[in-house]
C-alpha cells in the first residue's frame, strides 16, 4: 500500500472543471502558480529550479476520485460518441487518479514564509492537489517524430465576442485586459460538452473563471460573452 501527500495546490483562475482548457498551453494569457505546503514549502526545495523553462507538474484528480473509473472512455477529440481505452486518452477518470502536465515556469516567488513556483498557463481546477514537479528536459522529454494519435492536430477554436453589458462589467476592474484575454482564449476552446459543437444550442452556458461567472451563448462558430456577474 502506497500513501501520498500533496507538496502544494495549485491556485489558478478555473474555478470549476467546466473551465479548465481540456490540455495546457491552450490559454497562454492564463497565469497560475504552486503554492508549496509542508515540508516542501521551504527555498531549498526549489534550489535551482528557475534554471528550467518548464515542469512537469504531478497531481491527484482529487474532485474524480470518488466517481471511479471504468476501462473504456468517450473522448471529446473523438466527438463524445467512440470508445477507446483509458489508457489511451487523458481521461480525468482512471484508476488511480493521476494527472500530468508539462507548463511553463514563470519564476520562483516568496511571500514571507511562503514559496511559491510561479508558471504560466495550466490545465487544472483551482485547489487541485500536486503531489510532485520535475523540470522537463528537451533533450528526452521532447519527441518531434511523435506521433499524437486521434489527438495529432491542434484543436480548432471558435471565435469570441463580448456584449457591451459584458464589457461595462470588466471596464470596472484594474485588470480589465489580462481578464478579458483569459476568458476570450478560455472560451474559444468551446467548453461545452463535445456532442452540443456544430448543432443548434440555443441555451445560455456560464463558467466560473477568477471571480466572475462568465455566461455565453454559442451560435455557429462564434461564442458571445452576454453577460458577467462578480461572485
Amino acid at each position: 500500500m502506497y500513501s501520498v501527500e500533496p507538496i502544494g495546490f495549485i491556485e489558478s483562475p478555473y474555478k470549476e472543471k467546466f473551465a479548465v482548457p481540456r490540455q495546457p498551453r491552450l490559454v497562454p494569457a492564463a497565469r497560475s502558480r504552486v503554492k508549496l505546503c509542508g515540508a516542501a514549502n521551504t527555498p531549498e526545495s526549489v534550489r535551482g529550479l528557475e534554471q528550467f523553462s518548464h515542469v512537469w507538474l504531478l497531481f491527484v484528480f482529487d474532485k474524480n476520485l470518488d466517481a471511479g473509473w471504468k476501462p473504456t472512455v468517450r473522448p471529446p477529440r473523438l466527438g463524445g460518441n467512440e470508445r477507446i481505452g483509458v489508457f489511451a486518452s487523458r481521461s480525468t477518470f482512471r484508476p488511480n487518479g493521476i494527472g500530468m502536465s508539462a507548463v511553463e515556469v514563470k519564476g520562483i516567488s516568496k511571500q514571507g514564509d511562503q514559496i511559491y513556483v510561479d508558471l504560466g498557463n495550466v490545465d487544472l481546477v483551482d485547489g487541485t492537489p500536486i503531489i510532485d514537479i520535475k523540470p522537463y528536459i528537451p533533450y528526452s522529454d521532447s519527441v518531434p517524430e511523435a506521433q499524437g494519435g486521434y489527438a495529432d492536430d491542434e484543436p480548432e477554436t471558435s471565435q469570441v465576442g463580448f456584449s457591451a453589458l459584458s464589457l461595462a462589467t470588466l471596464a470596472k476592474r484594474c485588470d480589465t485586459d489580462y481578464v478579458k484575454t483569459v476568458i476570450e482564449q478560455v472560451l474559444a476552446q468551446d467548453p461545452r460538452p463535445a456532442y452540443k459543437k456544430n448543432k443548434p444550442d440555443d441555451k445560455e452556458y456560464a463558467v466560473n473563471l477568477f471571480d466572475l461567472n462568465v455566461k455565453f451563448t454559442v451560435s455557429d462558430n462564434l461564442i458571445t460573452v452576454t453577460t458577467i456577474e462578480c461572485f
